[in-house]
């Protein structure tokens, strides 16, 4: 098959009347602002919010696609960068100048890659890397820089990012994405890769997020749908009823059942590409970027 842009990609999923649910989920549905607001309600982007320290600030979103962890992060009260080195009006910087010209949001938009980002040191409070990661040309490069562009004291989050138990698994995800055969730009680090990416380049790891451990990672599972799978293999055994009741989130005994249960299942999982969150700071004494 022909090899297309990530836009033509994209344009393609959009035009499958089947896919719509897939595109409304990934945010590539327009109109762009009402998907931006959509973001800035959602679970996912509540979750990653108080995770953050509090605005104003300034904020970096490294490969920000079609703004809508931008528009967020501006709507929230940061003064907000976008780095997007496609210029696509779709699914890159040119939708993210059409997104601040039509929400009044003060976002500044930059045509560069993570590896060298052309900011300077200790420019920024908060760098968000939405699914950002796992595309770097060179993951500890790209961390490099990030920990370089934070303030002391800074916070780097990287949210769904895709993880794989072992080299060979990689393929199998590859092979399972809905577009990656198209355009080619996917792609999954083992987990221990992102921390020593992350670790190495001087940044001290925070939280680490597993795939149900957050709304940031499970979407677009609902707390419903998430309850479900999550009790799923107990309601094998004793009775969806039974099931029901005992993990009921309401109940406090439900609310400390489930998360053990979600570390159960966790563990387990080996799924190709599932996603995972990673929260660091750049310490206060923070050594030299170089």
């Amino acid at each position: 098959m022909a090899q297309m842009t990530w836009e033509e990609s994209v344009q393609w999923l959009r035009d499958q009347p089947e896919q719509q649910g897939l595109v409304q989920a990934c945010y590539f549905d327009d109109p762009l602002f009402e998907a931006a607001q959509r973001f800035w309600q959602s679970a996912e982007w509540q979750a990653t919010a108080v995770l953050l320290p509090p605005p104003p600030g300034r904020a970096l979103d490294l490969g920000a696609g079609r703004g809508i962890g931008s528009y967020a992060m501006a709507y929230d009260g940061w003064q907000v960068t976008a780095l997007e080195p496609d210029p696509s009006p779709l699914v890159g910087a040119g939708a993210i100048h059409g997104l601040a010209q039509q929400s009044g949001l003060p976002i500044e938009v930059v045509s560069e890659y993570s590896e060298r980002l052309p900011f300077d040191d200790n420019s920024f409070d908060v760098v968000n890397c939405r699914q950002a990661l796992h595309h770097a040309h060179n993951l500890e490069q790209t961390c490099r820089e990030i920990y370089r562009v934070l303030k002391p004291k800074g916070v780097m989050i990287a949210t769904r990012e895709h993880v794989i138990s072992q080299p060979e698994d990689l393929q199998a995800f590859l092979d399972s994405h809905p577009l990656h055969r198209f355009y080619g730009g996917e792609h999954a680090y083992l987990l221990t890769e992102y921390l020593s990416a992350l670790e190495q380049a001087g940044l001290q790891m925070r939280q680490v997020l597993a795939p149900l451990d957050s709304p940031i990672n499970y979407f677009p599972m609902t707390l419903d749908q998430w309850h479900e799978y999550c009790t799923k293999p107990v309601a094998k055994l004793i009775g969806p009823g039974l099931a029901h009741g005992l993990f009921n989130p309401r109940h406090p005994l439900g609310r400390w059942l489930l998360p053990q249960l979600a570390h159960f299942r966790n563990a387990v999982d080996q799924t190709p590409g599932r996603l995972y969150t990673f929260v660091a700071v750049k310490p206060s004494m923070a050594r030299s970027a170089g």
